[in-house]
């Protein structure tokens, strides 16, 4: 399967499929010039970095073997990229290979923003989550201890390939944080969508390769429609946050990668799908089936037990939808259709953290 981001002169192909990254040129024909950094880490790298050395042929290709985890998803981590690029002297035709899940695609990409001041990379992503999410749209960043993802540039890939077999050695905790992207864009643009997720949970909880084929598929189309109308977030993108404000500060609260991006997420959205109820916009029938997805998918459906109200919202604060000092959250004003607000009484906010954030006292 096969199909394409329209940014105009920065589109580029996604390729969906099982065996991708033994298939002879595929890569190959997406690195313009003779060097290539492949960015991986030390969970991928035994099992798919010699068959990406192996198609890449006569060309230069040397690596960098990074930690595994979001909690190494730093600025100094980062520099052990630039370190290789420099000693091993690649010049502007390199391209960087992300090989991993989000956390190496984000890192790699704003290496490859950053250095000399751009050059190519391509997306090879090796988890659900970046399969259906991170590898696709530009965004590339690092954390900092006060914001999630705060320091970054969008830089968009040569090309993101999807080989659905590196989906077999994947955890199953993995499995459920990568459901909940795919939740998220039944959600905020794709009802149709979220009727097939819930039709057919079981199966893709089971890992079967079809399901899982078509989720990626639909998940990468419904993101490639939004990024192709707003490449930087300037209005519509940001719907792609769902969940994602209530998320984030659960990431910083507890400690990156102590709960995994898609757990976190998985909550927020129950939060977001809450506070949309208290607004009046969808009913509690409909966050009952939206809970029951989530939990479904092996997913938390309340936050950490450890955070207070003020936990919540100062780290809501620091979140890049901030403007103006107000909290912009993304709701759903139906199920399959979601809007951008900074207009929520801080009573009913404050309703939904009471009643999903499982506050300390």
């Amino acid at each position: 399967m096969q199909l394409t981001v329209d940014l105009g002169e920065r589109s580029y192909p996604i390729y969906i499929g099982s065996g991708l990254l033994s298939k002879s040129g595929l890569i190959r024909q997406h690195v313009r010039g003779k060097q290539v950094m492949i960015v991986t880490n030390e969970t991928v790298a035994p099992l798919y970095l010699d068959t990406v050395r192996e198609v890449l042929g006569d060309l230069q290709v040397n690596t960098v073997v990074l930690p595994d985890g979001e909690a190494y998803k730093t600025l100094d981590v980062l520099n052990r990229i630039f370190d290789a690029l420099l000693e091993h002297r690649h010049n502007r035709t390199t391209t960087l290979i992300a090989l991993g899940g989000g956390v190496i695609g984000d890192m790699t990409g704003f290496a490859a923003a950053s250095y000399q001041r751009g050059v190519d990379f391509i997306q090879i992503p090796t988890t659900l989550l970046s399969q259906v999410d991170s590898s696709v749209g530009g965004k590339t960043g690092v954390n900092h201890p006060l914001g999630k993802n705060m320091i970054g540039a969008f830089h968009q890939p040569q090309a993101v390939i999807a080989d659905t077999d590196t989906l077999k050695t994947l955890p199953a905790r993995e499995l459920s944080a990568g459901m909940a992207e795919v939740i998220k864009y039944g959600l905020i643009c794709d009802a149709d969508f979220l009727q097939w997720q819930a039709s057919n949970i079981a199966g893709l909880m089971r890992g079967d390769g079809g399901l899982l084929a078509e989720a990626i598929y639909r998940s990468c189309a419904d993101k490639a429609r939004v990024v192709s109308a707003d490449e930087r977030e300037g209005g519509v993108r940001a719907i792609l946050n769902l969940g994602h404000t209530f998320g984030h500060a659960i990431e910083s609260h507890q400690g990156y990668g102590n709960w995994l991006h898609g757990e976190a997420v998985a909550s927020g959205m129950v939060m977001a799908a809450d506070l949309s109820c208290r607004l009046g916009h969808i009913s509690r029938d409909d966050v009952e089936r939206i809970t029951k997805l989530i939990a479904d998918a092996g997913l938390p459906v309340t936050g950490p037990s450890d955070m207070t109200d003020d936990d919540y919202v100062s780290r809501m604060l620091v979140d890049k939808k901030v403007l103006d000092g107000k909290i912009r959250l993304v709701l759903l004003k139906n199920v399959g259709e979601a809007y951008i607000t900074d207009d929520v009484p801080k009573a009913q906010l404050l309703a939904t953290l009471y009643s999903l954030g499982t506050l300390a006292t």
